[in-house]
């Protein structure tokens, strides 16, 4: 007879040690804005040196009158500088909001993350991803279980997360959404589940169970779940019809040991105060003849079980 050998550890799903979120540099909006007014200032100052800017906004500017050669080469030159400053300075501005964040990267290199709120310079030549930081509900569509005996269920789950780490879940995993929801489908093969009215505390046992082991396996991509609670749980369509007369069969069965017993205790009582009192002497016999004619009086009052 072959011995059973110990279950292997499991190994912990793992990512680059590289991969840890820390702040990136950016600059107030102020510096971003005062960049493009100056480029813009510098293109007007150009158009006036060469020459081409139009009275209209001469006069509106209070310059004098220039006579400029045309535009030459150090004209382009200028206009080449200047609007590459504009263009760098209000390209560079963002907004940041409350529960978002940036993950930034250039050539493929993560360059840090932005969580500041209000208007703010980054360098426009930053790769932006934008990541959800708050904390999300999950409401999961019917997902495969089973329960403690093998049999098939469906269970919707509710799944209480939020981002802890912006970088692991964007450089490390491909779709952390989608990672997520594998485990907690994982989860569920693992872990048994019961029936709404079967186990009292089982669903407490078994979101316990679920929260832990989801949190185990996606901590390592930067994702912190507080919750993995079965919302609703019923019998897969292809065995609910034979659990809900196996259902009803119990039930039936139940309710007849409890009319049978509530019978036979009141045979027994009545056959012992006739005893009692004196009101009538048997023998082996005629107890048993009495016992049988008490039972089936009081099956009759009652009703037959089941019936």
């Amino acid at each position: 007879m072959r011995r059973p050998t110990a279950a292997r550890p499991r190994p912990v799903a793992s990512v680059d040690p590289e991969l840890t979120e820390r702040p990136a540099q950016v600059l107030p909006g102020l510096a971003g804005v005062a960049a493009g007014a100056c480029g813009v200032a510098g293109c007007a100052v150009t158009s006036w040196w060469a020459g081409i800017l139009p009275p209209l906004a001469l006069e509106a500017l209070g310059l004098p009158a220039q006579t400029g050669a045309g535009l030459g080469p150090a004209q382009w030159a200028a206009y080449a500088a200047v609007g590459a400053l504009s263009l760098f300075g209000l390209g560079g501005l963002a907004r940041g909001r409350t529960g978002q964040a940036w993950v930034l990267g250039l050539f493929g290199r993560y360059r840090g993350t932005v969580r500041r709120t209000g208007l703010m310079w980054v360098n426009p030549l930053f790769l932006r991803r934008r990541v959800d930081v708050r904390l999300r509900h999950w409401r999961s569509e019917p997902m495969p279980a089973a329960d403690g005996n093998g049999v098939a269920l469906r269970t919707v789950t509710l799944v209480v997360w939020r981002v802890r780490d912006t970088v692991r879940a964007t450089l490390g995993v491909e779709d952390h959404e989608a990672y997520l929801r594998e485990c907690v489908e994982a989860a569920l093969a693992r872990v048994p589940v019961e029936p709404a009215g079967t186990v009292r505390g089982a669903a407490d046992v078994a979101g316990e169970t679920l929260t832990r082991l989801v949190a185990a396996d996606a901590a390592p991509v930067g994702l912190e779940v507080f919750s993995v609670r079965p919302l609703r749980v019923e019998y897969a369509p292809e065995v609910a019809a034979a659990m809900h007369r196996r259902r009803i069969a119990a039930l039936d069965a139940a309710q007849r040991a409890s009319v049978l017993t509530s019978v036979v205790d009141s045979v027994e009582d009545t056959v012992t105060r006739l005893t009692m009192r004196g009101l009538v002497e048997l023998d082996d016999y005629e107890r048993k003849v009495l016992v049988k004619d008490l039972t089936v009086a009081f099956c009759a009052g009652r009703g037959e079980p089941g019936a």
